[in-house]
């Protein structure tokens, strides 16, 4: 059976993570008691159920400690991938001062809702941690629902044996990814930006490649992330990941770094010598998946 676990910070979005997983067709459960998971793997494996999310997070207190150990029990015999929502503090207390919803840790009414709300997101952090280290984290401050859905239906085209690659285009004017394992500062090249006919266009589009290709920083950029990537991903892999995610940001997310995602994805997607190795890759666009379709 595929059992994906969705859980991570309240208010970074599990809610719409888990009706994507329902929508591709998933037995979807959410707030789950930690004691009753394998009860629950059990009664769908004699119901002939082959594909489960279910989703678990830190109301339920002390007992999430016992969710690594049992998800280790399950992985004997199922496909167990763990999905883990996160955002940062400012974006968690916007979310929940808009929407008036009380933190489910947040229970000390004597100080301020401020204080307690802050407490409670530090306090689900740390109960959380074992889960986020060996999870694929995704990070929602700057992430709309729709684009959050669609992120998730490109996870289940995956596959979850093997090791994941995820390269990732962002703008540094929204902050670095906070699920970023490496990440590649390229504000350095010359920025489209500056040229009112290529401003408007991003990196997919080809008068950009054309004028980024033509410079030789960029193609030097380019080779060197890559051989970079090349050298130490047989240790990444060594080191039995599951997702590695290769965050390339520029200032606006918009030109350098689509552009050199595009290019570094393409190359390793070539090597038909990674094949064997269970590799799989995802590409994400970060500040661009953002925009609202309408406005594509």
């Amino acid at each position: 059976m595929q059992i994906n676990l969705i859980t991570g910070i309240s208010g970074s979005g599990k809610s719409v993570a888990l009706r994507a997983f329902e929508d591709a067709g998933y037995d979807c459960v959410d707030n789950l008691p930690v004691s009753l998971l394998e009860n629950l793997i059990t009664t769908l494996v004699n119901e002939k159920s082959e594909r489960v999310a279910v989703a678990i997070d830190a109301r339920r207190g002390q007992s999430i400690a016992q969710l690594p150990s049992i998800l280790e029990n399950l992985k004997r015999d199922h496909q167990v991938r763990i999905v883990f929502l996160n955002a940062d503090t400012n974006t968690l207390v916007q979310r929940f001062s808009e929407t008036r919803r009380r933190h489910p840790l947040s229970t000390n009414a004597k100080q301020t809702q401020s204080a307690t709300l802050i407490e409670a997101i530090d306090k689900e952090r740390s109960l959380l941690e074992p889960l986020r280290a060996q999870a694929h984290s995704i990070d929602t401050s700057n992430l709309p629902a729709h684009a959050l859905r669609s992120w998730i239906q490109d996870l289940l085209k995956d596959k979850p044996a093997g090791l994941t690659v995820i390269f990732e285009s962002f703008g540094f004017k929204k902050g670095v990814p906070s699920e970023a394992d490496l990440v590649f500062d390229v504000r350095c090249l010359p920025n489209p930006h500056y040229d009112k006919v290529l401003r408007p266009l991003t990196g997919n589009d080809i008068l950009v490649k054309e004028f980024l290709e033509k410079i030789p920083e960029v193609i030097s950029m380019e080779t060197d992330i890559t051989q970079f990537i090349d050298k130490w991903l047989p240790h990444y892999i060594a080191d039995g990941r599951s997702y590695l995610t290769v965050a390339i940001g520029c200032t606006g997310g918009q030109h350098r770094s689509v552009y050199l995602v595009n290019r570094i994805s393409e190359h390793f997607r070539a090597q038909k010598d990674l094949m064997d190795l269970q590799l799989n890759f995802l590409d994400r666009h970060r500040e661009l998946d953002s925009i609202p379709a309408a406005k594509l």
